[in-house]
Parts: C-alpha cells; sequence; structure tokens
C-alpha cells in the first residue's frame, strides 16, 4: 500500500466525518434502521447501508439518521431496513438491495409514499408481550 501524504490523509478524514453525520441523532426527525445480523450482512445489509448513504448524500437529506441492529427476525426477507418518519407509519421493508434502498429514499424519505412492493409487517407492539 502507498503512504498518503498529509493532505490526502486530510481529505480522507473529512470524507469520513461527512459521512458519519447521518448515524448522529442531533435533530434528525427521520429514522433507518437496518438489520445487520449475519442473516442480513450474508444478504447483502452492508451494500444496501452503502446505497442509502449514498443516496441520502445526492439528495442532501439531513434530517434522517441512519443506524443498524442485529436480526429483525425477518431471515427470509433480508436485507430488511425499519423506516420511522414523523407522520406516517413505521414500517419494515424486505429484500432490500442497492436499488431498492434507492427507492426508499426517494419515494417514503422525500415522496412521503410508501415503497409497497417491499413492504412486511410486524406484530403490533400492543400485542406483544
Amino acid at each position: 500500500m502507498a503512504k498518503m501524504t498529509l493532505e490526502e490523509l486530510r481529505a480522507l478524514r473529512d470524507a469520513k466525518k461527512n459521512e458519519m453525520t447521518q448515524r448522529d441523532t442531533n435533530e434528525k426527525s427521520a429514522q433507518i434502521i437496518i438489520g445487520m445480523g449475519t442473516c442480513g450482512i450474508a444478504a447483502g445489509a452492508k451494500e444496501a447501508f452503502d446505497a442509502f448513504l449514498d443516496e441520502l448524500d445526492s439528495h442532501s437529506v439531513t434530517n434522517t439518521k441512519i443506524t443498524q441492529t442485529g436480526c429483525m427476525g425477518l431471515c427470509f426477507s433480508e436485507p430488511t431496513v425499519e423506516v420511522a418518519v414523523p407522520g406516517m407509519p413505521r414500517v419494515i421493508y424486505g429484500n432490500v438491495d442497492d436499488a431498492v434502498a434507492r427507492r426508499i429514499v426517494k419515494e417514503h424519505l422525500i415522496g412521503k409514499s410508501l415503497v409497497s412492493d417491499h413492504i412486511f409487517d410486524k406484530p403490533a407492539v400492543d400485542i406483544i408481550k
């Protein structure tokens, strides 16, 4: 591996700082939670995670935080992603690849409409004990 100059290191640091702002929880109203358990990672959750970061950045969406969690229990539909937007129902999307992640940003987060062909249900909170 070639040595990096001080300027290259500073540019890399600044680029990574910008990427990490999406994970900052301050003043963010919407949330994307990506299932990154073993099953999710094997199914491509890391690629979906990267697509979300890229799409959020390309549309200058700054009110959304992106985090990861373990298995969501929907292994048959991995990668799974939960999206919470104020004024809309919390939704779990399944089979989220690069293209679907980009659709979720454009249609759900920006356009305020659900990506209905990838929605998977979960039990209501009031019946889980």
